[in-house]
């Protein structure tokens, strides 16, 4: 029995062994599909039979078949699957399908027992492929494009590429898109532009030439592989820059100059030069450059940047005695380098520049005419009428060298005047209008060129400042237009006052004029100091004197008066017959010295105002105390009322005390009389006897 069962036992394990040994085998699946055609866009009729499903179990029991999910029950496409019953699965679609919107679909397939409706076998999910057609064009993503390239593009270098796609199913013929070029305007000889068809890059197939086009169109084309053939186009606009093909040229190949010696002349030349490029671009735009001659850096060269010119100028003075002739070579350029194209290559070239030569002939040192003055200030009067004359207003040479002049009006913008280009006399040509738009604070200006005919000419320049006034609104007024003296007393002083014009701004000092010029009224009056707003007239009459009044040349000068001067007496020794306080001289009294008072004198009256008043009494006492010695040496007060007189010319006397200065009694404190003391009451007495008219 234990035989038995070892032998058992071994048979098993072989057994057991060859088993394990056996290949592992796949178990079969009991579902069957045939294959499932779906193709996009069909049309039809629905509903198509698109395939059958079959499961192996069905052949020994009753089954149904059931389907679910996208295209089914679900979302995308519900409804567009179907079984058209649950014996046989026949699968069925019921409407055109858009591929580009779903491309496959995941259907679960099921199969259950008939009476219970118990799963007989696993679920399948099955993926249905919707079969391409070419139904899409390839597409641009914009209509049009519009570029800018350089006229120096290299064809080498792709100028635009454009890219068109294809919706149909990836990786087929209907997807795959060719480029080719429909159509260039304009078409020249010699050039047109390539597309390589399958990356849409534009390329030159040679140089382009600005001048000849400078914009194209081209129609692009891209088309696919499929059946039937569908392409698009799009529109591509190319504008074409300008580069620098044209060099720069000098309209003249050598240009002649004259200049001064020892003078700067600023733009003494202009240069010209043609360029075919576009204007006011960088390929047109010229640089300037002194490439010889300019070793001492006496020149300078600038680009106008409107007219493309080059303005040459002397900066520094040439030495006629160093040269008298110089040769400058002026080289211009572009901005932008030049290039140049050969056999339909574009190459920078290094031909960049053209030449020119300046010969200069260097004269010797000329000077201008000069206006004397070089400003001249006229003040508008009555007898300035159209048709009278203005002014001469010569010019002539520092060295009084003889030179013909022309004259000329450089700026008179109302055109109130004209010139004598010979003599250079200044005529009215109009009115003077005070309301003219170029009077500025009653000031018209006028500007006057002194030309010589020289090489090249030199120009003087004279300024004629007219300042306008109105007579009756501007000028001073007298105060009392009439004075009345007794012609039996001799050396009556009369008091002449003045007032400004309401209008004006100005005020005095004033100057006073006799009005006629006659020997008879310069012997019998005469006009003493200038009192700021009054001056003193005094009647008289010397027999057999020699002394005369000078008095003031022009209108505007405080020149003062100076009598006796051919007697040349000692002020201590003149004889004075005027006691007025106002007519006391603006000067210091010293005995035996001469002194002048100056203008300034006269300004500083302001200062005398807030002065202590013992300066103003000091000074008094001291010239009443001169005043009382002279009147004492009259003799039987009858005396020969000379003139006064002022000092010689010579070294001035330093006044310790700004107090001399003469005082008009409407200026003084109302008590200053009072305070004078004992000797001005004396003196009062004397001149109450001597000129009865004062009470």
């Amino acid at each position: 029995m234990e035989l038995l069962a070892a032998l058992l036992l071994l048979q098993w394990i072989d057994s057991y062994q060859l088993d394990s040994l056996r290949p592992l085998q796949r178990t079969r699946r009991a579902w069957v599909i045939t294959t499932i055609a779906v193709q996009e866009e069909d049309k039809g009729p629905f509903p198509k039979y698109a395939g059958q499903l079959f499961n192996n179990e069905s052949f020994n029991t009753s089954v149904k078949y059931l389907i679910s999910g996208p295209g089914v029950d679900e979302p995308p496409e519900i409804g567009l699957f179907s079984i058209e019953d649950g014996t046989n699965g026949s699968l069925y679609v019921h409407h055109p399908i858009d591929r580009e919107k779903t491309p496959t679909f995941q259907i679960r397939f099921e199969t259950v027992y008939r009476k219970t409706g118990a799963p007989l076998d696993r679920s399948l999910f099955f993926n249905i492929r919707v079969g391409d057609i070419n139904d899409n064009a390839p597409e641009f993503p914009k209509d049009e494009y519009s570029i800018t390239i350089r006229e120096n593009h290299s064809k080498d270098e792709p100028v635009f590429q454009v890219t068109a796609l294809d919706k149909d199913e990836e990786g087929t013929a209907n997807s795959q898109v060719s480029y080719s070029l429909s159509m260039q305007m304009p078409l020249l000889e010699g050039f047109r532009f390539n597309i390589d068809p399958t990356t849409g890059s534009i390329l030159l197939s040679g140089c382009l030439e600005y001048k000849t086009a400078n914009s194209f169109k081209l129609l692009i084309k891209a088309s696919d592989h499929g059946s039937p053939q569908l392409s698009s186009t799009a529109t591509v606009n190319v504008a074409v820059k300008d580069a620098n093909n044209h060099l720069p040229v000098f309209t003249s190949e050598n240009y002649q100059l004259q200049v001064s010696a020892g003078q700067e002349h600023p733009a003494v030349l202009r240069l010209q030069v043609e360029d075919k490029d576009s204007p006011n671009t960088p390929a047109w735009r010229a640089k300037y450059r002194v490439t010889k001659g300019n070793e001492k850096e006496q020149f300078t060269i600038e680009t106008d940047p409107d007219t493309n010119e080059g303005i040459l100028s002397i900066i520094e003075p040439l030495n006629y005695e160093d040269a008298a002739e110089m040769r400058l070579v002026i080289s211009v350029a572009n901005e932008e380098p030049f290039f140049m194209c050969k056999n339909g290559i574009v190459m920078i070239s290094s031909l960049e520049s053209t030449n020119t030569t300046v010969n200069i002939n260097i004269l010797q040192s000329q000077r201008a005419p000069r206006f004397h003055p070089p400003i001249l200030t006229v003040q508008k009067d009555d007898s300035m009428k159209p048709g009278r004359v203005f002014r001469r207003y010569p010019a002539t040479y520092p060295d009084d060298v003889p030179n013909k002049i022309k004259y000329e009006l450089a700026h008179d913008p109302d055109g109130w005047l004209s010139v004598d280009e010979n003599s250079g006399i200044l005529t009215v040509a109009k009115e003077f209008d005070q309301e003219s738009l170029y009077v500025n604070n009653s000031l018209y200006t006028i500007i006057i060129h002194a030309i010589d005919h020289g090489i090249p000419p030199q120009t003087g320049t004279g300024t004629i400042l007219l300042y306008l006034s109105d007579i009756n609104d501007h000028m001073p007024t007298l105060v009392a237009p009439s004075l009345d003296v007794c012609d039996k007393k001799e050396g009556t002083p009369l008091t002449v006052k003045a007032k400004s014009a309401p209008v004006h701004s100005h005020s005095g000092p004033f100057t006073f004029e006799l009005a006629e010029d006659s020997e008879d009224v310069k012997h019998n009056w005469k006009l003493g100091g200038n009192f700021v707003a009054s001056i003193l007239l005094c009647w008289f009459y010397t027999p057999g004197s020699k002394s005369k009044a000078i008095f003031p040349p022009e209108e505007g000068e405080q020149t003062l008066i100076k009598y006796n001067e051919e007697s040349r007496m000692p002020l201590s020794q003149a004889k004075l017959d005027i006691t007025d306080h106002a007519a006391l001289p603006p000067v210091s009294v010293d005995a035996g010295k001469e002194v002048i008072a100056e203008d300034g004198l006269y300004t500083s009256y302001e200062a005398f105002q807030v002065r202590h008043l013992d300066c103003i009494i000091q000074t008094v006492d001291k010239i009443l105390r001169q005043k009382l010695n002279y009147q004492n040496t009259l003799e039987n007060h009858r005396v020969i009322c000379e003139p006064f007189r002022y000092a010689e010319e010579g070294e001035l006397e330093q006044n310790n005390c700004f107090c001399s200065v003469p005082i008009d009694n409407e200026e003084l404190p109302v008590d200053f009389f009072n305070t004078l003391g004992p000797k001005f009451s004396a003196l009062e007495e004397i001149c109450q006897e001597r000129f009865p008219s004062f009470n």
